[in-house]
């Protein structure tokens, strides 16, 4: 028999939720989208009447059997990790965790994923279903429970990523994964230049590696699947053990690294595997490069059309992380080329046409 966890903790308050849109989008009100409010620095500031969805929390539904679960937005991410737990699952996006009221629906909606992601997928990947309140009020789910039950427009995974500004996310239905039997962490003294070609080696074999990353001369790595493998992968390697706790506090930014200096802004550049060094004069910078390379943290002074020219001739983009009223950059996501603007501008205009959802907070235009 399927072992079925239904829950009715904490509270459901779509009604009130819809009510409230509906009434913004009658009196064409800004809406700003506030959950556990931890990931107001991603992204530009909204000015609006706050929509707040804490109260509307709590797991619907969780079936440990099918490795589905469904969860109210303004759920913590604590709360539902240790639910995971008790069954020996997690969210296999690792998802990071900016403070004690960090919700899965803030997660979702910024799309963010941990150190895992290269290895395991990203967050709208895990995403199966979603239920929305769109711009009249209407509460209407998309997706389902089921990896294959999409049919037409994705709305679900589009959602993820959209930071709220094409509706509001209520519940939420994700797959989950057992937590692997063994773990070992470990880290290497190399070069980044031996680093970079050391992981593209290990990249082409199967190996059991869900995180790698370097920084000042070492070279960290994550083995995590069954005994056997991560054994002879760990006695391979050789190495110095790496406390697992290192890759949550990158996860979350809470390494001594993401401590800025005055007049630094902490940039993420997103780029294609296996990228070389990127020729930029960046004398006072510090970069950590983690995802093997393809995402990597830099803290600078330098503007943002400099590191921008820079990753798009790589292949890649860059965000700045630094709200512009700490020093970050005005526009933290890259400017869309005119082709693609012209389907955001669409699409956005199909979802939220008098513009109430968190105006704004991806590009000034929308």
């Amino acid at each position: 028999m399927t072992d079925l966890a239904i829950h009715s903790v904490d509270g459901d308050i779509a009604d009130t939720l819809c009510d409230q849109v509906r009434t913004a989008y009658e009196a064409r009100t800004p809406l700003r989208i506030v959950g556990g409010d931890t990931r107001a620095f991603y992204g530009r500031a909204v000015e609006g009447q706050e929509l707040c969805l804490a109260e509307h929390s709590g797991i619907v539904a969780y079936d440990p059997v099918e490795l589905v679960v469904t969860v109210r937005a303004g759920t913590r991410l604590d709360a539902l990790q240790s639910a995971l737990a008790e069954h020996h699952q997690m969210l296999p996006f690792e998802p990071p965790v900016f403070g004690a009221q960090s919700t899965i629906g803030g997660a979702v909606a910024t799309g963010l994923s941990g150190p895992r992601r290269p290895w395991a997928g990203a967050a709208r990947d895990f995403v199966l279903g979603t239920r929305v309140i769109t711009q009249e009020g209407k509460l209407l789910r998309f997706g389902g429970e089921v990896m294959k039950n999409v049919a037409g427009y994705d709305l679900s995974r589009l959602m993820t990523g959209a930071q709220g500004t094409l509706g509001v996310l209520a519940d939420i239905s994700f797959k989950v994964l057992p937590i692997p039997t063994a773990s070992h962490c470990l880290r290497l003294a190399m070069s980044l230049e031996d680093a970079l070609g050391k992981l593209a080696e290990l990249g082409r074999q199967p190996l059991p590696i869900t995180a790698a990353a370097w920084h000042a001369g070492e070279l960290f790595i994550r083995l995590e699947g069954g005994e056997s493998s991560v054994k002879a992968t760990r006695e391979r390697l050789g190495g110095e053990a790496l406390d697992a706790e290192f890759w949550t506090s990158l996860r979350d930014h809470t390494l001594d690294f993401f401590t800025l200096a005055e007049g630094q802004a902490l940039w993420r550049l997103s780029l294609p595997p296996h990228t070389p060094p990127l020729s930029l004069d960046i004398a006072d910078a510090d970069i950590f490069y983690d995802w093997a390379g393809s995402q990597r943290w830099v803290k600078t002074a330098l503007d943002a059309k400099t590191l921008r020219d820079a990753c798009q001739a790589a292949g890649g983009h860059a965000t700045c992380y630094t709200p512009e009223a700490q020093g970050g950059a005005a526009e933290p996501f890259t400017p869309l080329n005119a082709v693609v603007e012209k389907y955001h501008r669409h699409l956005k205009t199909q979802l939220d046409a008098h513009g109430i959802f968190n105006p704004g907070r991806l590009y000034a235009a929308f």
